[in-house]
């Protein structure tokens, strides 16, 4: 038996030399010497034995990611160049057709830090790479603030729908608590906005058919012709009144023209309020002023208006200040009903969170 078996392996090496033999490489370091001896792989056999790479993206919490930017990167020299995917709605991601070798995986996704992960692939094998958890960047705080310009937009946007019992433009009262300033802009647009109204035609055409009735500026005389002198001239002392008291000189003194509703308090300090805010304003800064706009803005309106009123009704200086005067205590009167009535009749006010009426 001894000797059968030594016969055996004797064949047995015969066969493996002639093997050798037929396929013309019998130097020791041939390829196919290599192969059998398990030495390295050559670059021609890699690419034909290409792997795969896939994982699972999460955050801290276990919830997968979807979206995430996953980088397939490989290392040594004359690597491949990087390739990309995403994970999709399980979180999962996909190599396809990866030569063998180290690479590096680099995983990100916005709000997140981005993470690596290193292996190296094998001929053909399928990586299955560890879950990748995403952790949130880490900040120390983290405030999303509106500008002021865009906070007195959307204020301004909420006041041009105030209407007293939705018919009555409401534009210069505002009930928002620490009221955003108004930009130049946004003054010259809240004047013209109330000066072209319809509202403003309809009042002017009213208090002209008074003045008509009775006769004031009896210079201006009666009948249609009458009556429209006196429309005009009470559009124009509107008009320039309101673009000169709301929008030239507070862009000028930098001024805030609206009346700011109180709505706590007792009755009597909200009266006084209310009086006091007939020559006193709010600056752009926030500080409580002399009102130079309104009482400044009156007097220009009261002298130009010599300009157009019937020489007979002309009296200088008299009329400018007996104008202004009026035009100051009609404000402080305006201010008393905003206080105590216009609330109660403006409806679908937004919530500011300020007192009860």
């Amino acid at each position: 038996m001894l000797f059968s078996g030594l016969m055996q392996v004797g064949a047995q090496q015969r066969s493996l030399l002639t093997s050798v033999s037929e396929s013309g490489s019998s130097l020791p370091d041939g390829p196919d010497a290599q192969r059998l001896a398990g030495g390295a792989v050559g670059p021609q056999d890699a690419a034909r034995v290409s792997g795969s790479i896939h994982g699972v993206v999460m955050d801290k919490d276990g919830a997968v990611c979807e979206g995430a930017t996953v980088a397939l990167e490989f290392t040594g020299t004359n690597a491949p160049a990087a390739r990309m995917a995403t994970s999709d709605n399980n979180g999962r991601f996909s190599f396809s057709d990866v030569p063998p070798g180290a690479f590096k995986l680099a995983v990100s996704s916005k709000g997140f830090e981005t993470q690596t992960a290193e292996g190296v692939l094998h001929s053909g094998e399928s990586f299955e790479a560890q879950v990748i958890a995403l952790r949130v960047t880490s900040i120390s705080e983290v405030r999303v603030t509106a500008s002021q310009v865009e906070i007195a937009t959307e204020q301004v946007k909420e006041e041009e729908q105030q209407r007293v019992l939705g018919v009555i433009p409401n534009f210069y009262v505002s009930y928002a608590p620490n009221a955003a300033p108004l930009t130049v802009k946004q003054k010259f647009d809240l004047g013209w906005k109330t000066s072209i109204d319809p509202v403003s035609f309809l009042a002017v055409g009213f208090f002209a058919g008074i003045e008509q009735a009775e006769n004031t500026f009896s210079g201006y005389g009666q009948g249609v012709q009458g009556y429209a002198k006196r429309y005009g001239a009470g559009y124009a002392n509107s008009t320039i009144n309101t673009m000169l008291g709301s929008a030239i000189l507070p862009s000028w003194w930098k001024q805030d023209p609206r009346y700011f509703y109180k709505g706590t308090g007792t009755i009597h300090a909200r009266a006084l309020y209310a009086i006091a805010n007939a020559v006193i304003c709010k600056g752009d800064n926030g500080k409580w002023q002399p009102n130079y706009s309104a009482v400044a803005g009156g007097l220009a309106a009261g002298g130009i208006s010599n300009l157009y009123y019937p020489a007979s009704d002309r009296d200088g200086l008299t009329l400018t200040f007996e104008n202004a005067a009026i035009g100051t205590a009609e404000g402080a009167v305006q201010n008393l009903i905003q206080e105590f009535v216009i609330r109660k009749l403006t409806p679908k006010l937004p919530n500011y969170g300020s007192g009860k009426p």
